[in-house]
């Protein structure tokens, strides 16, 4: 019998960490940027995606960029492809973004990774300015990212999602293909999903993932 999830809708790093410990899947939605960024990465042909928190924020729940840094260099070692650490600011001076970066760089170093690139979170357009092809993405953002790292590092399995247009993506199709991600983990690792809105201070965040977990709800037993 096909394992058919119950899909439930949380908000902020804390929630993100709550559905990880319940054992959901855990999907960020971060529409700008993290999120959207992301997709876009997948989309041009990235082989794995990462959140991690930035350098010198101190959210309410425990999260450790340094460890994520570690598991996509690892990976990236083992699949002999380049990492691409997508950061913020958007604008100003390159060394903010090492700066903010500085604990997922640390992890790539201790996993044997000493060549990466690191460049602004500027979602679809993202992948206008890097070639996402065959590469480990890790996004260190303050919203998504911060969600992303608190989940995982509860132990969660984490994805992510957006509504927004990618550079080849319009209408339904980016909302589609993140739920279709999502519905197929949940049915392979046999999980709940909970979609949450990276910063319930953010709108577009909430809204995006009240309408993703609608959506989701009415395909779950369809062919998307």
């Amino acid at each position: 019998m096909t394992w058919t999830p119950v899909i439930n809708c949380s908000v902020d790093a804390s929630g993100a960490r709550q559905a990880a410990l319940a054992n959901h899947l855990v999907v960020i939605v971060d529409i700008i940027d993290m999120s959207t960024t992301l997709e876009g990465a997948l989309e041009a042909g990235a082989l794995k995606v990462y959140g991690a928190s930035p350098d010198r924020v101190q959210p309410p729940v425990p999260v450790n960029p340094f460890r994520i840094g570690q598991k996509a260099g690892l990976l990236a070692r083992q699949l002999k492809v380049p990492v691409v650490i997508v950061a913020e600011p958007r604008f100003g001076p390159h060394r903010s973004r090492l700066a903010a970066c500085a604990s997922v760089r640390r992890g790539l170093h201790e996993a044997g990774v000493a060549d990466y690139l690191v460049v602004p979170n500027l979602g679809a357009s993202t992948a206008e300015v890097v070639d996402f092809k065959s590469t480990i993405v890790v996004a260190v953002t303050y919203s998504g990212g911060v969600a992303y790292d608190a989940a995982y590092n509860a132990g969660g399995t984490c994805t992510t999602a957006t509504i927004a247009r990618t550079r080849h993506m319009k209408g339904l199709e980016p909302a589609r293909r993140g739920i279709q991600r999502a519905l197929h983990l949940a049915r392979i690792r046999r999980k709940n999903i909970t979609f949450v809105a990276a910063s319930s201070q953010s709108l577009e965040d909430v809204l995006a993932a009240q309408w993703l977990s609608q959506f989701a709800v009415a395909n779950r037993n369809r062919r998307l």
